[in-house]
């Protein structure tokens, strides 16, 4: 019998699964990578060795206006390491310079107090300006151009008032857009509700191309490297975690150029040959990731492509949060698979409605899959309502899938399926 820790919430659950059932485990590279410095080196040596840029002090003079978007609640970025020396760097180039920290929301509600509290540290949120995107309010955005899907861009209005731009986030596989990082903490980040809803349209979803580990012909990133452009952010500070959330790499530098050496790193070590099972067990790695059920497609379509035909996906997700926005619970909930998908397929993209395309993902996999989701907090009948099988357990929900697919299913394991990356054969 092997036991495999999956993580969950805060800690993990135990998965036991006898030998000759288990196909594969697969980890990525990236949790075993062990960095020579220390967190905060990664970070000063990134910063004194930017790519394609002058160095952030030297942009820093001279521009008394600056703000720096930063990553949300749900995101693991360690702001509690980095932004206290990004905020060192502006100063050493303008000791006096305005300094507003804007959060990337997307269309997530706001962050709180306490949270920023965690994610910043008492010193920043006691001493700096800090904004919270609302992609809800109109009056927040300026309207900048269109982009090349067609879509309105719409950007809130301190990204074009300020004289300097910065992002910061980090980067690992994205299930639909390639890639996170970069040019992300613009579009979708601090943009409005309709400018995010119709760069993740349907028909943007539906191509071939917005699936993970390509940014190649992706119609979802070729907007959103266009509109970080369009408001010049002149420097995109990246980095790279390991699995206990720890900086491993760091990148500096050009929005597209830093990006691009961020993804080379990334891709040397999450991506994983792929092994089919009968069924798939993952999790999005625990918290923040898997908060609520609307995140939970990212390790799931990871899982996909390792699943057999008709294979079936037992996905580990607290939900801690519930189901998450009230539009993609409405829609989860709306009817069949088949009857879901049929509706959003007739939605235009400039009519695309909030959170639907995390629906259109679930209804993609849930035709060819069964999907079992482990959770302790989610209300067992929601799950039920939205097409999937709940259970308590990671044994509970493995002894559903052998029902399913017999004794003998072969079993792969992707511990943490948002930091693997796999190409569907």
């Amino acid at each position: 019998m092997k036991t495999i820790k999956m993580p969950y919430y805060t800690s993990s659950l135990d998965l036991h699964v006898e030998e000759k059932n288990l196909e594969a485990v697969i980890v990525a590279k990236i949790h075993e990578y062990k960095a020579q410095k220390s967190e905060e080196e990664i970070v000063r040596e990134a910063l004194e060795n930017p790519i394609g840029t002058p160095k952030l002090r030297e942009l820093a003079k001279g521009k008394n206006k600056v703000v720096l978007v930063t990553s949300d609640h749900t995101r693991a970025m360690p702001s509690k390491i980095t932004l206290p020396i990004l905020l060192d760097e502006i100063r050493k180039g303008n000791p006096n310079a305005d300094i507003t920290i804007l959060i990337a929301t997307g269309l997530h509600r706001p962050t709180t107090v306490e949270e920023q509290r965690r994610m910043f540290g008492d010193q920043i949120v006691d001493n700096e300006k800090i904004a919270i995107n609302n992609a809800f309010k109109p009056d927040d955005f300026t309207y900048v151009c269109t982009l090349p899907s067609g879509a309105g861009f719409n950007v809130n209005k301190l990204a074009v008032e300020c004289d300097l731009l910065i992002t910061e986030g980090f980067i690992e596989p994205h299930f639909f857009a390639g890639f996170s990082g970069g040019r992300k903490s613009i579009l979708p980040g601090i943009c409005s509700a309709e400018t995010v809803n119709e760069n993740h349209s349907y028909k943007a979803i539906a191509s071939p191309y917005s699936v993970g580990g390509v940014l190649q012909n992706n119609p979802i990133h070729i907007d959103m490297v266009y509109a970080a452009r369009k408001v010049n952010v002149q420097f995109n500070f990246n980095v790279a975690l390991d699995g206990e959330k720890k900086i491993i790499a760091a990148f500096a530098g050009d929005l597209v150029e830093s990006h691009e050496k961020g993804v080379e790193f990334i891709k040397s070590l999450s991506l994983c040959p792929t092994v089919t099972g009968d069924i798939v067990v993952t999790s999005n790695g625990g918290y923040p990731l898997d908060q609520n059920l609307y995140q939970s497609p990212k390790a799931i379509a990871t899982a996909e492509a390792c699943a057999g035909e008709d294979g079936v996906i037992i996905m580990c997700a607290s939900c801690i949060d519930g189901m998450g926005g009230t539009h993609f619970e409405e829609l989860m909930l709306s009817g069949t698979v088949d009857e879901i998908d049929e509706r959003l397929s007739k939605i235009p993209p400039k009519e695309t409605i909030p959170e639907m395309w995390c629906v259109q993902i679930f209804a993609r996999i849930l035709k060819k899959h069964k999907v079992i989701i482990v959770s302790t907090y989610l209300d067992h009948d929601l799950i039920r309502k939205a097409n999937m099988i709940p259970a308590s357990s990671p044994d509970e929900a493995l002894s559903i899938a052998y029902g399913i697919k017999g004794k003998d299913a072969k079993v792969v394991v992707i511990p943490d399926g948002v930091s693997v990356l796999t190409i569907k054969n």
